[in-house]
């Protein structure tokens, strides 16, 4: 047991013990108890906000609270002081030899200190970069890549099963684009002079692609209409610039478990019956949003959408369906 764990369970222990001698109810909620690092070193090892998240459930003053229940952890003996701050937030200084043991434990476990089961072998579904597959990824969606990886393994250590997800955004207009602009890469390959108009990607990685189509189909697309070779053309590329992506992704030491495409829900009516369950549970709702932080876009205008209610779970806003 970690010294997070050890301290988080002597102050859950310690509010039990003034459940019992009444001086808060024993059904109250310790769901919300925390302890944690202060981010200033002057307060402490550790600190927790056991007292004030319990004290309006409890109906009882959070810094009178934090007064009992400091003499509780006062008296174990891994605790130095405590010292009540604010409304009532206690920092705790622990003895020296708390954390040299744990220093031994370290040293003793290895590469498998900090691994538990507090996951009991649960599936989470964790879906990170899913940039549109427009393009090579560049360094925004690396940091994404990277976080969700570092997620995943933490949650692996933890116990948990984890299932890598790419979300592939393959309809919709953007990818009509590109496989107009891969056309263009493959008329050129073919001899032709184009131009390229404001909507088309014309990043020197669809050269090759166009070389690829040539291959492929000889010059049997050129002059044709978009209805004899769009189709065609929008999963050649599609399939390029995924295998793009996967050799970034793999660069990185990270592989995806599923690359799921978001096409293949088109027509199925699964799309349309998920959000009617998410309508029958009260969590989406006809809104507007606020413009984005900062400087809004010029071009940005409120407007109603369905929104899920992702505030509800932890969110900082609620996000469009």
């Amino acid at each position: 047991m970690s010294v997070f764990s050890q301290v988080k369970s002597l102050v859950l222990d310690s509010l039990r013990d003034l459940a019992s001698e009444g001086s808060i109810p024993e059904d109250v909620d310790l769901s919300n108890v925390t302890v944690e690092r202060p981010r200033d070193e002057a307060h402490g090892e550790l600190a927790t906000n056991a007292a004030i998240a319990v004290a309006k459930s409890a109906k009882r003053n959070p810094r009178e609270l934090a007064e009992e229940l400091s003499a509780k952890l006062k008296s174990d003996e891994r605790i130095v002081s405590v010292e009540i701050a604010g409304p009532g937030f206690l920092n705790l200084e622990l003895r020296p030899g708390i954390w040299m043991n744990e220093a031994r434990s370290a040293l003793r476990q290895g590469l498998g200190y900090g691994r538990s089961e507090a996951g009991n072998g649960l599936t989470v579904n964790l879906e990170f970069v899913s940039a549109n597959p427009t393009g090579p990824l560049h360094m925004g969606h690396a940091r994404g890549a990277v976080f969700g990886d570092a997620l995943g393994r933490l949650l692996e250590f933890a116990g948990f099963q984890v299932h890598r997800e790419y979300y592939v955004n393959d309809g919709g207009a953007q990818v009509d684009a590109l496989a107009r602009s891969a056309y263009l890469r493959y008329l050129q390959a073919n001899g032709r002079n184009v131009e390229f108009d404001d909507k088309a990607y014309k990043g020197d990685y669809l050269i090759p692609v166009g070389g690829n189509l040539k291959e492929e189909f000889g010059d049997r697309w050129v002059g044709k209409p978009e209805t004899v070779w769009l189709e065609q053309a929008r999963e050649f590329v599609i399939a390029a610039m995924l295998e793009l992506i996967r050799e970034d992704l793999g660069a990185l030491d990270i592989r995806m478990d599923q690359f799921f495409s978001e096409k293949s829900l088109y027509g199925t009516g699964r799309i349309e019956a998920a959000i009617e369950e998410l309508g029958r549970r009260n969590l989406i709702y006809e809104g507007v949003l606020k413009p984005p932080k900062g400087r809004a876009p010029e071009d940005w205008e409120p407007r109603r959408q369905t929104l899920f209610k992702s505030t509800e779970h932890g969110d900082d806003v609620d996000r469009p369906i």
